[in-house]
């Protein structure tokens, strides 16, 4: 049996400054899925991939409200993604959508697609994948898509491809960046699917749990 995948931190005192951060700062990783952070008033427990996911999606919400097109980051090289017919005949039809939020295609053959940009919020990920999983959307939702509640679709797949996976190692400076991030934006406390981001144990639920109350 593997032993477990945890990552810890020296126990120094909380900051004074702790209260300034509702979320507490990071002491170490469990599983490589989970930070643990210490706040003024107990523990809090935070699903990496889940939280960053809907930070992601916010960032791409607020692209796509400013309609800027800076939201885009330009590959240095063009990729090409091989699909059928019709779900390159919907992508095309709905190119100038995408790319309000910096998804940049055109049409490359009558069964590619070649990606020239791609959100900045995304940063590095899996194009061939991110495409592809669009194309399902489009596909599933048709010409609806775009409008409304359907753009979530949309937002949410790239989100997900954007985002910090569970089992990634993260170094401390990146936890508490996270843990800041997540502060400052709106509904981060709710996953993209509605599922909490964090929990916290209160200093009193941790002494309860020991007998100490």
């Amino acid at each position: 049996m593997a032993p477990p995948a945890a990552r810890a931190e020296v126990a120094e005192a909380i900051a004074e400054d702790a209260a300034r951060f509702p979320l507490g700062v990071a002491r170490g990783q469990v599983a490589g899925t989970y930070i643990v952070a210490e706040s003024e008033d107990g523990l809090v427990i935070v699903d990496q991939h889940a939280a960053h996911e809907r930070l992601v999606l916010e960032r791409l919400r607020a692209a796509g409200a400013s309609e800027a097109m800076t939201a885009a980051q330009a590959l240095l090289l063009p990729e090409v993604v091989d699909l059928d017919e019709p779900a390159c005949d919907r992508l095309e039809d709905k190119a100038a959508d995408l790319a309000r939020y910096g998804l940049a295609l055109e049409r490359f053959g009558p069964a590619a697609m070649l990606v020239r940009a791609v959100p900045s919020a995304l940063g590095r990920g899996d194009v061939q994948a991110l495409v592809r999983d669009v194309a399902d959307d489009l596909a599933l939702n048709g010409d609806a898509l775009l409008l409304g509640e359907r753009l979530e679709h949309v937002l949410a797949t790239m989100a997900c491809h954007g985002s910090v996976r569970a089992g990634r190692a993260l170094s401390v400076a990146e936890m508490n960046a996270l843990l800041r991030e997540m502060e400052r934006t709106p509904r981060s406390g709710q996953c993209n699917h509605g599922r909490p981001t964090w929990v916290k144990l209160a200093h009193g639920d941790i002494e309860k749990l020991f007998g100490r109350k």
